[in-house]
């Protein structure tokens, strides 16, 4: 009988006899207690991709392709190319699957019942949630966040999130050339760049919660950090809100943001109408594919997080019957803000313009009809 003190025991004891249980109820389809998660995930996620349930199971990407390469052999999933992007294989359970699903979750409603015996099983998987979350906050410290890369840190604005106090980090990187980007250098990387220190920019944060209201975390491209959820789940754990900046270029990153609880408010770039994208975001237009952006536009347009599209208003970029068309391309959206252009110093292209005052009430209302509220930031007096 185990020390019923020592947790190390009862985690090894309660994994091994709940993989027994799966390993002898699923042998008759074949399917080992190994790869139950994979196929649970699939079958709940339509189209997810082998990354994407890498992450969730936090296991090695080698157990994860060989236990989906299994399923695949055995018929339960099929692995299908993206219409959108052929670089991304999607994965998706078979009819052979459907059929043994309900067998299933009732072997998983079993085995939970029999390990509810006597207890408030409920209590406990609450209790255990919150230890996993904690496992993945706290373990790995000084390593977790080495693939989060800040290059500047802005650490009190009332102006980056509506009606919050906030600190605002910048990370360093983009995917877009943005010619009217207002920092070059976060694009750009210069060989001497100084980074902050992902955790003296945490304990900056733990110090200031009294202070504080919520943290924007703005780039650069955030989406492009390998390490960012867990950083943003350190940030969480503080207690703070939390608002993303993005371009929309990575959806299935911000989907699983999404899913994971980890945005309070997200805004979501639209550079220009469709047209006019590549030109806009820097990028060559014969290369550039607009599919992702369409993609993030929908995820917000259905999403329950509170968010907002906006535009950087340049004369050389944009004119009224632009904004029309980006109005009607996010038709529905809760939140359209037009944000006025400022030359900051360190642009990537020189030379480029605001539009004034009344040229910019003139593209409000251009884009009003198509949305519930409109708005325009950055000009002094508006």
């Amino acid at each position: 009988m185990p020390d019923k003190s020592n947790f190390l025991i009862n985690l090894s004891v309660l994994h091994r006899n709940t993989q027994k249980f799966f390993d002898r109820a699923l042998a008759q389809y074949d399917i080992g207690s190994g790869q139950l998660l994979f196929l649970l995930y699939i079958n709940e996620n339509e189209g997810a991709t082998m990354q994407e349930v890498t992450r969730i199971s936090e296991v090695d990407k080698g157990t994860t392709t060989k236990g989906i390469q299994r399923l695949i052999d055995q018929g339960y999933v099929e692995s299908r190319t993206d219409e959108k992007d052929r670089r991304v294989k999607r994965l998706y359970t078979t009819e052979k699957a459907a059929g043994i699903m309900n067998a299933i979750y009732e072997y998983r409603n079993r085995c939970r019942t029999m390990l509810a015996k006597g207890m408030d099983f409920a209590e406990f998987e609450n209790m255990l949630a919150k230890a996993s979350d904690n496992s993945r906050a706290e373990f790995d410290a000084g390593q977790e966040f080495s693939g989060v890369k800040i290059g500047g840190l802005l650490r009190m604005t009332l102006l980056d999130y509506p009606g919050k106090v906030v600190s605002t980090v910048f990370t360093a990187g983009c995917n877009f050339k943005c010619p009217y980007c207002h920092n070059k250098d976060l694009v750009f990387i210069p060989e001497n760049y100084e980074y902050f220190d992902p955790q003296e920019v945490l304990d900056f944060l733990a110090k200031r919660k009294d202070i504080l209201d919520a943290v924007c975390i703005s780039g650069g491209e955030p989406l492009i950090q390998e390490d960012l959820i867990p950083f943003l789940r350190k940030i969480r754990n503080m207690g703070y809100r939390i608002k993303l900046d993005t371009n929309g270029y990575y959806p299935d990153r911000l989907r699983k943001i999404i899913r994971s609880g980890l945005a309070d408010y997200i805004s979501m770039d639209i550079k220009n109408c469709r047209e006019k994208y590549a030109l806009t975001a820097g990028m060559n237009e014969d290369a550039f594919s607009i599919a992702p952006i369409e993609e993030s536009v929908q995820i917000l347009l259905r999403s329950k997080t509170e968010y907002e599209f906006r535009t950087t208003v340049v004369r050389e970029f944009h004119t009224a019957e632009d904004i029309a068309a980006i109005g009607q391309w996010i038709k529905g959206a809760d939140r359209y803000v037009l944000q006025q252009f400022e030359d900051s110093g360190q642009m990537i292209q020189t030379g480029l313009t605001a539009v004034s005052p009344e040229e910019m009430e003139e593209m409000r209302n251009a884009a009003a009809p198509y949305v519930r509220e409109t708005e325009i930031r950055g000009i002094k007096g508006i």
